[in-house]
């Protein structure tokens, strides 16, 4: 059993690590962009929440709509949990069995390109202010994070599950 809790409690800080990644990366965005700190965050919860479907909208300020900010952030945090949960999962399994190495390698390498994908089609109507190279890098960078934390957390980790050098 200590070793599923152990999984469960990597699983949650590599959640957290993605969340927290993915929340700086777009702060910086929008700072930079000179739109204020939850610019993007308030786009996102009023494209899944309040239906904006419209980017003619994007032309005139926004005001910040706390309810959709806490949403779409309630959201991220879940489903950043949820991945987390599954990839330390994966590499528990394959940890236990390396000939499903390349599966998990598979898994991990497709769950990215659907995140981004599922973003990207949620994002549509504002895609004038959140372009798909901003995605790619935000969940590039949760990725890079999160398994930078695993491999510390699991010395070996890379060796042992990369099939290029089994």
């Amino acid at each position: 059993m200590a070793a599923a809790g152990r999984t469960i409690r990597q699983g949650l800080i590599v959640g957290l690590i993605a969340f927290a990644s993915v929340a700086l990366f777009y702060a910086a965005f929008d700072v930079l962009a000179a739109r204020g700190t939850f610019y993007t965050v308030n786009l996102l919860g009023l494209a899944v929440f309040d239906g904006l479907r419209d980017p003619s909208v994007l032309q005139l300020p926004i005001a910040p709509d706390v309810t959709a900010i806490a949403y779409y952030s309630g959201l991220h945090l879940v489903l950043s949990l949820t991945i987390g949960l599954i990839v330390t999962g994966l590499v528990a399994r394959a940890e236990k069995d390396p000939s499903q190495a390349s599966f998990v390698l598979a898994v991990v390498v497709g769950g990215f390109v659907v995140t981004i994908a599922a973003v990207g089609v949620i994002s549509e109507p504002i895609r004038p202010v959140l372009p798909w190279w901003s995605i790619v890098v935000a969940n590039g960078a949760a990725s890079a994070c999160a398994g930078a934390y695993l491999m510390r957390a699991r010395p070996g980790i890379w060796r042992r599950l990369n099939p290029f050098m089994m």
